[in-house]
């Protein structure tokens, strides 16, 4: 009796996996638009297929969330923890985003609004090509350091507590205001964006088109998108620190 239900519990999470293994494909091709080519697509598809049997095999539904809640929110953590442990990044890299974060803190401190790339550039004593081209080199790092910072205020990279705070059925007033804060300080910070960078963030995030679509409507090349979206992403970052910081 007790192998009956053994095999019957073995069915029930082959069957559940199954079902919802097409969130992996899903949620994986939403983190490999916003990824450099280097990282490849079935890397991000193995790292969610584990955190979608982690979801299966932890799941209570007493929780009061469904196991598609759950496994999306698994699927997201485990390729978020996989892509960190890969470190790509090199030091000359992080160096350089170190010196474009600060640049533009420096900038929008003493302008009191979002600096051009021209100005970055000025201030870090490259030309405009060269700062472009350091863009496009960290393009990858600062999506996924901006999707780290956003996450809580305290930059919290749990799996679980993410998830433990997507649980609650209700926000806390305290948590409630957090978001809205947060919400307000981008509203502002994107207001202050150039034309052209506003409309990037409108088609990326509204419209989720590709670098490359966004490129085909501004006549742009994929590489031009990349780097305004990533100067957008460190005016962004730039401003969300500096009011935390206060």
């Amino acid at each position: 009796m007790r192998k009956e239900s053994a095999t019957k519990d073995d069915t029930l999470r082959e069957s559940r996996i199954v079902e919802y293994a097409f969130l992996v494909k899903q949620i994986a091709s939403g983190f490999a638009r916003r990824l450099p080519s280097s990282v490849l697509f079935d890397e991000l598809v193995s790292a969610g297929s584990l955190g979608l049997i982690d979801a299966v095999d932890k799941f209570d539904p007493e929780k009061h969330v469904t196991l598609k809640t759950y496994a999306q929110y698994r699927i997201r953590g485990a390729i978020l923890d996989e892509l960190r442990s890969m470190d790509r990044y090199s030091r000359s890299i992080r160096k350089k985003i170190q010196d474009v974060a600060a640049a533009t803190k420096k900038l929008e401190d003493s302008k009191g609004e979002m600096p051009s790339d021209e100005e970055v550039a000025s201030e870090l004593g490259v030309s405009l090509d060269e700062y472009n081209d350091i863009l496009t080199q960290i393009h990858g790092a600062t999506v996924l350091s901006m999707d780290t910072f956003l996450r809580t205020k305290n930059n919290d990279i749990s799996s679980e507590t993410r998830f433990a705070s997507g649980l609650r059925v209700k926000d806390t007033p305290s948590e409630e205001f957090d978001r809205a804060e947060i919400k307000s300080l981008l509203a502002d910070a994107i207001s202050r964006l150039n034309e052209k960078e506003q409309l990037v963030v409108s088609l990326y995030y509204y419209e989720e088109l590709t670098l490359k679509e966004i490129g085909e409507v501004l006549n742009l090349t994929e590489s031009r998108i990349c780097q305004i979206h990533t100067a957008i992403l460190n005016k962004l970052k730039s401003k969300l620190k500096l009011h935390f910081a206060d």
